[in-house]
This record gives C-alpha cells, structure tokens and sequence, in this order.
C-alpha cells in the first residue's frame, strides 16, 4: 500500500462518524475493505449494530489492534501542511489504517502469522475489547495502537471514575433557612479535593483528577434538594486507595458511587526503540488473552480529543515501517 493510498483511506475512514455508539458504517467500511484485499474477515458482534473487526490470513503469532470509535463532536477530515485533520485522524483511524499497511507490507514478505483486530467502544467503556477477550486467536503478542509519538509506552496511568451525590431539602428561596442546598455540598466537597495529597508513582508521576460533570437543582428560585458531580481520575497505583480517599472527603457531605475502573499497565517494551510512559488509558487490560501487549501508535495525545485534532502525514509512514518491524521481529524474523 502506497503513501498516497494511506492517506486516501485514513480521510475515507475519518469521514465516516462513528462516535461511540453509531460504529455501524466504518465497521462496514472496514469490513468491505480487507475483504476486497482478500482477508478473512470476522465481525464480532457487541450491541446494537455495533461490532469488532477481526481480519486474518493464517493463524497469527502476532495481532495489530486499534480501536475506531471517537469522540463527539465529529468532524471531516481535511489534509492541510503535511498533516491529516479531522476526528479520528490520530485517535484512532489513521492508526488503523497504518496497521493495515503495515499488514500489507508483511502479506508482500510471504507472513501470514499477523492478523488485525478493530475495536469498537474504547472511549466508553471497552465493551468492544471485553467481548474481543471472550474470544482470543492464540496469539503471543498485542500490539496495540493509540497516540504515543511511535514511542513504546513502558507504562500507561489507570483509570478511576467515581459520581458524587449530594442531597438536601427543597425550599422557596425567599425562606432558605427552611431548605438544604446540595448544590452547596458538593462545592463543598469539590473544593476540599484540592487540598488532598494524592498517591504518585516513581514512574507515572502524581495522581491527577478533573471533575468533568455536574448537575443539580430544578430552577434558580428552588433550593436544590440533589446535585451529582462526577470525577475522573487518573491513577498510578491501588484505585482502592483514591476511592478510601474520596470518601473521606466526601463525608458527610456526598456519597461516593464507583462507576468504572481500569488498572495502572506495565507494558512490554523491546530494545532499540524509544518509550515512554503515558497518562491515559487504553483497551490493553480487557485484552489479556490475546498475548503479551506492546502499545505504540503515531500521532499525539495532546491533540486527540480537540477541536484540532490530526496526525503527520509523516508519523503516518514511520508506523508503517514500525508496525511491520515489531510484527516480524516479535514473531520471529524481521522483514
């Protein structure tokens, strides 16, 4: 697969909203695509039209994975000063796309053992990998795609997400005195969070949090008798010991309701190439029976999720090469 060829079919995939949710149309998109390329293809059905992308040409050693649902808004792709824009472009279709030619570049080298896997859901949940996991190929290795810098992550941050509910008594607000604002519990809680002294790791740093969510009260003149605030943070180590802390801060004031959760990973790293550690979460730890995972991809986390959200057309053609390397050495033999 040539660059030009690449580039195409990152847009095209780009071009097709699939917030998580509605992957339907890129799935098929995906699914049309390797077959046409002669693959074999299996969709893995998860909700609601929703469903995984699984292409192989033997029985793999080694699989490519990414996932290819986005975050909302979308929007277009458009190819501008050496760089593909658009929703998706780096997080994570133009890494789908890279593994694909990086598999094209195998198949050309007489490899067999490299499959892919295309995962729906990762930015809500994982509920593409957690059912991917039910049904491993025998693989001995992952390698997973998201936005590294086409760096190996030796370490990535877990994931704790907690919702906080206040509640009170419901008043006219010309007689306060006889109401229970929870609104005013949760800043309450809310501010005294800044004062805590949150777990680090020697590698990962300290443990960060962003309370991305609130909602309370029925109208400006009612006391508001329930407020709920949600919280994520981003952990290094035991999410146990954040959720101990979270609810003692929140005492008496909130109560703490566990909503999801996902592991601090120590990932595979090989020598000679560049790593890092990173601060987000990936599918890697829903995906344990598919092999020792590796993760790298191109692109930046810093612009995913943005308004300006792309990839260098550049670290693009550096996956390729890189994708394809790692499959064949982790398999075996270098192309």
């Amino acid at each position: 697969m040539d660059l030009q060829t690449q580039i195409r079919l990152t847009c095209e995939l780009v071009d097709i909203d699939s917030t998580t949710g509605q992957e339907g149309d890129a799935g098929r998109f995906l699914v049309d695509l390797l077959k046409s390329l002669g693959y074999q293809v299996e969709e893995q059905p998860v909700a609601d039209g929703r469903f995984n992308v699984y292409a192989r040409l033997g029985d793999p050693a080694v699989v490519l994975s990414t996932h290819y649902d986005c975050v909302p808004p979308f929007f277009a792709s458009r190819v501008e000063n050496g760089r593909v824009y658009g929703r998706g472009a780096c997080d994570a279709k133009g890494i789908a796309i890279a593994q694909l030619a990086a598999l094209e570049r195998l198949r050309a080298a007489g490899r067999r053992d490299v499959a892919l896997l295309f995962l729906v859901g990762e930015e809500r949940g994982s509920d593409g990998a957690r059912l991917a996991n039910t049904r491993p190929p025998g693989s001995r290795f992952l390698i997973n795609g998201e936005p590294t810098g086409n760096r190996l992550a030796r370490a990535t941050r877990g994931l704790y997400r907690a919702r906080l509910h206040a509640t009170g008594r419901a008043a006219h607000t010309s007689q306060p005195e006889l109401g229970e604002s929870a609104i005013e519990k949760l800043v309450d809680v809310i501010v005294a969070l800044r004062g805590v002294e949150w777990p680090s790791d020697p590698d990962l740093g300290t443990t960060t949090y962003t309370v991305g969510m609130i909602d309370g009260g029925v109208a400006p003149n009612v006391v508001p008798a329930a407020a709920v605030a949600e919280v994520l943070f981003r952990t290094v180590g035991d999410p146990a010991v954040i959720r101990e802390q979270l609810a003692r801060v929140a005492a008496p004031l909130a109560a703490v309701e566990d909503v999801f959760q996902v592991p601090v990973i120590r990932l595979k790293t090989l020598e000679g190439y560049p790593s890092d550690v990173f601060n987000f979460t990936t599918d890697v730890p829903f995906l344990d029976r598919w092999g020792t995972p590796l993760l790298v991809g191109p692109g930046s986390i810093t612009v995913a999720h943005t308004a300006d959200e792309h990839v260098e057309i550049a670290d693009l053609e550096q996956a390729v090469e890189l994708y394809a390397d790692l499959a064949a050495r982790l398999a075996g033999e270098p192309v």
